[in-house]
């Protein structure tokens, strides 16, 4: 019965060993990825400027003026005296609307300038994506997580430089391989 015992446990040992011996984990940062492809370059120095110019400084522009045009209208006592006090009532709301909208305008801006960044960058992320899969199907990696996972991992799976190659990239020296590690005691 003992030797049976002994036999389940290394069988359960052997098995567990085998199995782990399968797994392979790497590790990237995307977003380190995707900042070195020129589409990302082109999204954020050409095409986030150029909706800000066309969609949201005319937004901004919009509220300002209809608050200063209700403003007046509201002002002005020839014309205040016509319109009917849900008018009225109905001018006050849209103007503490626009109000509110021009105080939080950073905000909102910023929140939209955001969306629309993912949104630009969301075929290059796919691109990175896929290149990830690429190299680690290329390499054996059971798994692949991002970097900020872990607290200690070793460079030799840490796939930026595999990726890049697949992409085409040329690495930044401080991106290479082992350019962030310094000898023990140092």
């Amino acid at each position: 019965m003992k030797k049976l015992k002994v036999l389940i446990v290394v069988a359960g040992l052997l098995i567990a060993g085998s199995a782990s011996s399968q797994v392979k984990i790497g590790y990237i940062n995307l977003d380190n990825v995707v900042a070195l492809m020129p589409e990302t370059k082109k999204v954020i120095d050409k095409l986030l400027p150029r909706f800000q110019v066309d969609s949201l400084n005319p937004q901004l522009t919009y509220y300002v003026s209809e608050y200063q045009r209700k403003d007046s209208l509201l002002r002005d006592d020839s014309v205040k005296k016509k319109l009917p006090q849900q008018v009225k009532d109905e001018m006050m709301k849209d103007m503490e609307e626009y109000a509110g909208i021009v105080q939080n305008w950073q905000q909102y801006a910023q929140q939209v300038m955001e969306g629309k960044r993912d949104q630009m960058l969301a075929p290059v992320y796919q691109k990175v994506y896929e290149a990830v899969k690429t190299v680690a199907k290329e390499k054996a990696y059971t798994h692949v997580l991002t970097k900020d996972a872990f607290l200690v991992a070793p460079d030799t799976d840490d796939l930026l430089a595999s990726v890049a190659t697949k992409l085409k990239l040329k690495l930044p020296p401080a991106a290479q391989p082992g350019a962030g590690t310094k000898p023990a005691g140092n």
